[in-house]
């Protein structure tokens, strides 16, 4: 093999998963670690640097792109990152840098998201779009022209961290409200003790111990009512923000990435029903509702490797 090849990293809290791919999204190596076995992000670099040493591909590495939880485009580090157990800033892509002798490039998980629709997904077609990434917390990647809003700080586009109800749930980020205790995997698991409802007491939901998200859209399909529910108010609530956010950046679509995206197959048509309620009246219309083309497509690693082809471009 002759071609050129990036790594990408993606950091998580638990694993990082990295691997090599090729400038038209072709994964010839993956891996994951575990993040947490790492005390000091130095040794996590060298024993990525080791790993992909071994399988022979080091010498066509011509650059490193990094999706990393709290990333900052402009430094290249991770700043003050709560669910890492590595504490204050990290300068994770100039540790790369030394490691490896080429380019890193860092930014934060969902902006990396975004990219990797842009040059391998289902936002190929398109100038401007916002992703949505629906995991355990929500993030958001704007583009706007083929390019990712930045910001003057590299911490653009937070949507996760808009306040959508007043007083609301407490958030991870220390305030109340934010559209992430809501619209993601944690939001829903959260709607099944908090909401109030006459169909609950019959629901299989609150017989079970530790309910995840992904069984929440399993009984909504099988007929049950407070599933049906929950997914109803975290569709409301997704689709109406989504209303909110068109007045930034006008995009022509929003792709939704994770579980969530891919969980229930009307999910995607509910939140554009919401959304196209909500919208202002010469927005209506005119935004697409997409789902992510990267699941089940190695989608960390060509995430983070896009970052590479894209600053290369």
């Amino acid at each position: 093999m002759k071609r050129n090849l990036a790594l990408g990293v993606d950091i998580g809290g638990t694993n990082s998963v990295f691997g090599l791919c090729d400038e038209h999204g072709t994964v010839y190596y993956e891996e994951s670690i575990s993040t947490k076995d790492y005390a000091i992000p130095e040794d996590l670099v060298d024993s990525i640097y080791q790993r992909v040493k071994s399988v022979g591909h080091l010498p066509k590495v011509k650059g490193i792109g990094i999706g990393a939880p709290n990333g900052n485009y402009f430094s290249g580090t991770i700043e003050f990152a709560p669910n890492l157990d590595w504490t204050g800033i990290i300068p994770l892509a100039r540790l790369f840098e030394y490691r490896f002798k080429v380019k890193a490039i860092l930014t934060n998980d969902a902006n990396a998201a975004a990219i990797g629709e842009l040059i391998y997904g289902a936002g190929r077609d398109l100038k401007d779009f916002v992703t949505i990434t629906l995991g355990t917390g929500l993030g958001s990647g704007v583009i706007t022209s083929s390019k990712l809003v930045y910001g003057h700080d590299g911490f653009a586009g937070e949507f996760g961290h808009i306040r959508v109800i007043p007083n609301g749930r407490k958030c991870g980020c220390g305030r109340k409200g934010c559209l992430e205790t809501y619209a993601s995997a944690t939001g829903v698991v959260r709607s099944i003790i908090e909401l109030k409802s006459k169909n609950s007491e019959s629901s299989e939901l609150i017989k079970m111990t530790n309910p995840q998200a992904s069984q929440v859209f399993e009984l909504a399909e099988e007929g049950d009512m407070f599933a049906s529910e929950i997914i109803e108010y975290t569709a409301k609530i997704l689709g109406e923000s989504l209303a909110d956010f068109a007045c930034f950046s006008s995009p022509k679509a929003f792709i939704l990435f994770g579980g969530i995206a891919q969980s229930g197959p009307n999910f995607a048509k509910k939140v554009k029903g919401y959304m196209e309620d909500a919208l202002l009246h010469i927005y209506k219309d005119k935004i697409e509702i997409r789902i992510s083309e990267l699941h089940d497509k190695n989608a960390a690693v060509l995430g983070a490797s896009s970052l590479v082809w894209n600053e290369l471009s």
